[in-house]
């Protein structure tokens, strides 16, 4: 009877060890339905709070990119608070000359565009003309020809103006936000150190966001100030007016990927358009051509190659998103954001780093 039993509990044993548990039918689907819900959510959150989301993140990624000034200062025994108030002072400067030169410079363009109301009703004529010589249906041409009357180029720039005033609206969360981000920096090269001891897996994530924000940001810079200074040269040479403003833009759309290029391009070339005729236009569209091709075609997106190493449909895509997301600010901030959303959702999860072989230009 013993032994009948003591057999009995061995077959039992032996069976549980050698047949597992069969998993439940559909688990990986809900898990990545699961996923997939929580993202959407999370993407829902953070379009309905873009107001505060932009601010957020152009904060964080201006801390990132100027952080290594502070970190230089107190590894030569400079105190942690004057060290932060020095990184203040490099952020607070590098905005408030932006912001002064850009509502200066499109003040005067409100002021400007008016002058050039009768040259734009000739050329929208012109233009009129051409479209029903080639049978373009009238209707159209009549609505083309609203888009393109002065005044209403008047009231974009006006809108653009008030723009501007929704933006020093929040300049004061954004200076506090900046103030408490660049106090906390100082401890965080401390914070990353004991976080490797417990998450390894996100430090070094959150290492490789950083040095990879830095290095786009600062490639990013040089190329467009190279960019800003030849195009506002050009325009200089050409007679095109407010020269300094479109460099402004060329430095600013560099950081636009893929598109930035003609986003810079469209003011000027209209305006030498109505001050210079369309010789003047042609100029300018050949000069930023060929700027581009060089510049920001061949060498930039070689030598930034190494530090996002993403996807060139990738970079469109993040544009597409991050715009739609948090509005214009995401057209800047789309590498740096991508960057992030990359390091906490793909390279932190040992089960998700497969992704990198569809995400990386260099797999």
């Amino acid at each position: 009877m013993l032994s009948d039993v003591t057999g009995r509990k061995g077959a039992v044993i032996a069976s549980s060890t050698t047949s597992p548990t069969p998993a439940a039918p559909g688990g990986g689907i809900d898990r990545a339905l699961i996923s997939t819900a929580a993202l959407i959510v999370i993407i829902a959150g953070l379009k309905a709070g873009a107001s505060l989301v932009a601010p957020v993140a152009l904060a964080l990624v201006l801390v990132v990119a100027v952080s290594p000034v502070q970190g230089f200062l107190v590894r030569h025994g400079w105190p942690r608070w004057l060290s932060a108030a020095v990184l203040l002072f490099v952020v607070y400067g590098f905005l408030a000359s932006f912001a002064l030169v850009l509502v200066a410079s499109v003040g005067r363009l409100a002021a400007l565009v008016p002058q050039y109301a009768d040259r734009a009703d000739a050329l929208i004529a012109q233009v009129k003309g051409w479209l029903a010589d080639l049978g373009v249906d009238q209707a159209q041409v009549a609505t083309l020809g609203k888009q393109l009357d002065p005044g209403h180029l008047v009231d974009t720039v006006l809108t653009l103006l008030g723009s501007l005033a929704g933006i020093v609206s929040n300049l004061a969360f954004l200076l506090c936000l900046l103030l408490f981000m660049a106090l906390d920096a100082g401890g965080y090269p401390a914070r990353i150190t004991g976080l490797s001891a417990i998450r390894p897996g996100l430090a070094e994530a959150l290492k490789r966001f950083a040095r990879g924000t830095r290095s786009y940001l600062l490639v990013t810079t040089i190329f467009g100030a190279i960019v800003a200074v030849l195009d506002g040269g050009a325009l200089w040479a050409l007679g095109v007016p407010l020269p300094i403003l479109w460099g402004l833009l060329s430095f600013l759309t560099n950081y636009i990927p893929n598109v930035g290029f003609i986003i810079g391009l469209i003011p000027p070339a209209l305006l030498a358009l109505l001050d210079g005729g369309w010789r003047a236009a042609a100029w300018v569209v050949v000069i930023y051509c060929c700027i581009n091709f060089v510049l920001q075609s061949v060498i930039q997106p070689k030598v930034i190659g190494n530090s996002i190493d993403l996807t060139v449909t990738l970079t469109f895509l993040a544009l597409v998103f991050w715009t739609w997301v948090i509005g214009p600010l995401g057209a800047i901030l789309a590498i740096p954001l991508t960057l992030l959303a990359k390091a906490l959702l793909v390279d932190v999860a040992p089960n998700g780093r497969w992704a990198n072989h569809l995400l990386t230009a260099k797999p």
